[in-house]
């Protein structure tokens, strides 16, 4: 039986392994994106920035921004859009041009568009799962030496007496694998590989 990770924090706060700090996620659909680009190949990091100052006024921003492959994105999810007032939003506008970030706005239907959506909650739901390290190492070795390759097939090269399934589910987690979770529902021919 594997073991999860005590450090658990409070339900308002988000964190993964591509989170500098804890993110304040109060509303669902932030928590859900958050889940998805914590598990996206595409996104690096993933930072959180409370507030700044503008034209030497104090500005509330509470702005996720990704740092993706292409560039640094502010993180728009339309449910969870924090309501402010028209100066406080133009102050904001001018903090997030000076940032020189493009916006990527996610709507409720793109959380909840299928494969993906069922598949991050599937594979987020082993998240702080503790992997041994010898299991750890067996499973980024066979993908080191034979390369991406489809999950069974993985599952079937992995030495253990034990399933498996949830050790690589939680490297997955730990941005130590990629898995590709919009093709198709998670399977034996899900694609896997070591992150890059």
């Amino acid at each position: 039986m594997f073991k999860r990770n005590p450090g658990a924090i409070g339900p308002d706060l988000f964190v993964s392994a591509k989170t500098a700090t804890a993110i304040p996620a109060r509303h669902p659909a932030l928590r859900e994106a958050l889940v998805q680009s914590s598990l996206d190949p595409a996104v690096r990091s993933i930072i959180y920035i409370p507030s700044t100052v503008v034209a030497s006024e104090p500005v509330d921003l509470d702005a996720v921004i990704l740092q993706r492959d292409d560039g640094r994105y502010l993180l728009d999810v339309v449910p969870a859009r924090k309501i402010r007032d028209i100066e406080d939003e133009g102050l904001a506008l001018i903090a997030f041009s000076e940032q020189g970030l493009l916006t990527l706005t996610v709507t409720a239907e793109d959380l909840r568009r299928e494969p993906r959506y069922a598949n991050a909650r599937l594979v987020w739901s082993y998240n702080g799962i503790l992997v041994p390290i010898g299991l750890r190492m067996g499973i980024l070795q066979l993908l080191v030496d034979d390369g991406p390759m489809q999950l069974g097939r993985l599952l079937k090269g992995i030495r253990t007496d034990r399933d498996p399934t949830p050790a690589v589910l939680a490297l997955a987690c730990a941005d130590l694998l990629e898995l590709d979770l919009l093709s198709r529902p998670l399977g034996p021919a899900t694609m896997v590989g070591a992150r890059s």
